[in-house]
């Protein structure tokens, strides 16, 4: 777990970007609800199962939602099935939210041998993002749904077997008419996937730093899909 909350150290710490007050204000629409790991669909996953042969309990998971009107959101991504949650994705990746990210992985992995994957901002803003796209050596996209895209992360998708430190980050966008707003969510579930872990928690100040980072990939993604 040692290595896994160093990745997160490294990562999450990026949300200092952003003045601590201005992101407190920007951010305060977004909430994490708890969710139980015995139901959810990531959890009882075959692809999951796959990559925790071992069974060990997830280090960190959570979820942060953010309900926008309908009346706010670009009306032809409403048109047709599948087009709003691309959209929010695309959103995640190409905003401002992953930019710092998204540099530092470019300076250390893009090479010829990861030419084929995404890491310009306007192929990442141009994207569907079908399953089997890999996105800066460090995501690759596992699991797509009208209203979901799920990609595994914790390493690189060249390394597609079992890896010590694993997760899996699902982006989501449900219209919920009668109640005239679309929901958004970011779902994480970082996790051991060699050996078996001995149950130690990522560290309280990992977690909150971790959180802070999701509320700005929020933040920025929605700009994608706003009016």
């Amino acid at each position: 777990m040692a290595k896994l909350a160093g990745k997160f150290l490294a990562y999450t710490s990026l949300a200092g970007a952003v003045g601590f007050g201005g992101f407190l204000v920007r951010t305060r629409k977004s909430r994490f609800v708890p969710f139980s790991l015995a139901t959810d669909p990531i959890f009882t996953s075959d692809h999951f199962k796959k990559f925790n042969p071992n069974e060990n309990v997830p280090g960190l998971h959570d979820l942060c939602v953010r309900r926008v009107p309908l009346s706010q959101i670009r009306s032809e991504l409403l048109k047709e099935d599948g087009k709003l949650a691309e959209a929010f994705c695309a959103g995640v990746w190409s905003g401002f939210g992953y930019e710092i990210q998204r540099k530092y992985l470019e300076r250390k992995y893009r090479s010829h041998e990861t030419a084929h994957q995404l890491w310009d901002t306007p192929e990442l803003a141009k994207s569907t993002y079908p399953v089997g796209t890999q996105i800066t050596d460090h995501f690759e996209v596992i699991a797509k749904t009208p209203t979901s895209i799920a990609v595994r992360c914790g390493d690189s998708p060249r390394n597609s077997g079992v890896r010590a430190s694993d997760g899996v980050f699902e982006m989501t966008a449900v219209v919920k008419e009668s109640e005239g707003v679309a929901e958004f969510g970011l779902k994480s579930i970082f996790f051991q996937g060699e050996g078996k872990s001995e149950g130690a928690m990522v560290p309280s100040h990992i977690a909150f730093l971790h959180r802070l980072y999701t509320k700005l990939w929020m933040e920025f993604a929605l700009r994608n899909i706003l009016k």
